[in-house]
């Protein structure tokens, strides 16, 4: 099915290149593109063939700079709890994006505010262009960030440096990002997604389900004690050691050749 807002394009290694392709608002989102972003994003997390997924922004710009503000009356006029059921939606395309067995790459050149941040939040990796900016303006608007946007950031950068990213509206740059480990690396602008792809091949040259596992394990790790983190690792490599990708692994190290991946 064709798409109005995003592009889908599927690339060598089983590599997807997801494009916000609307760049006259700064891939800003309204309803058609939230909903085609959301029929993506499920596909993506059930299709076998993807390895990777990189979601990146059209125009070199803005990545994305979220909700457009000129359709917010309408997410107004919803209520307060059909604006709870809508955001909740929003929430659901993001979780997908964190929880997707798979390693995804937010490919971030020019601006990346408020939802447009989030969605890099929810991405495994960020590479960004050195002129790239990182931006939450909700209190500008009389709101917060409300899709992650708290939740997320608090974690990656604690709490001090979020409240002065979301309560003072500062903008978090490249260079400071990568410091605090909010970026994976720094590229000269408009190479992010270059460097993106090169990123995608080297995962994607490695075991599909190890990744898949890995990303489970450490998303689920953040959030209880050690102990059960342990418990979720030998649950984890137990269900592994069951795999023909680890058997063929084993066995490509033996033979020093290089493995020849199935996901199974």
């Amino acid at each position: 099915m064709g798409h109005e807002y995003i592009t889908l394009d599927d690339e060598p290694r089983g590599v997807r290149v997801l494009t916000l392709n609307r760049p006259d608002r700064m891939n800003s989102w309204n309803a058609a593109m939230r909903q085609e972003l959301r029929d993506a994003v499920e596909d993506t997390a059930l299709d076998p063939g993807v390895r990777v997924l990189i979601i990146t922004g059209a125009g070199g710009r803005a990545f994305s700079a979220g909700e457009d503000v000129s359709g917010m009356g309408d997410l107004t006029a919803l209520g307060t709890r059909g604006f709870r059921a809508h955001a909740r939606r929003i929430h659901d395309v993001f979780d997908t994006i964190e929880a997707m067995e798979i390693p995804v790459i937010a490919a971030v050149d020019g601006v990346a505010a408020g939802g447009g941040f989030e969605l890099a939040l929810s991405c495994d990796f960020r590479v960004a262009g050195d002129k790239a900016r990182f931006v939450m303006p909700e209190a500008k608007v009389g709101l917060i960030p409300g899709s992650g946007g708290c939740s997320r950031l608090v974690t990656y950068v604690g709490r001090g440096r979020a409240k002065e990213l979301v309560m003072l509206g500062g903008t978090l740059r490249p260079d400071a990002a990568l410091q605090l480990g909010l970026v994976t690396e720094v590229v000269p602008a408009g190479t992010a997604l270059d460097a993106a792809r090169a990123m995608a091949d080297r995962l994607a040259a490695m075991a599909p389900l190890a990744l898949g596992m890995a990303k489970l394990v450490l998303n689920t790790c953040a959030d209880v004690d050690g102990e059960t983190g342990r418990r979720l690792e030998r649950l984890g490599q137990s269900v592994l050691k069951t795999t023909e990708d680890h058997r063929e692994g084993a066995a490509a190290f033996i033979e020093k050749r290089t493995a020849q991946w199935q996901g199974r």
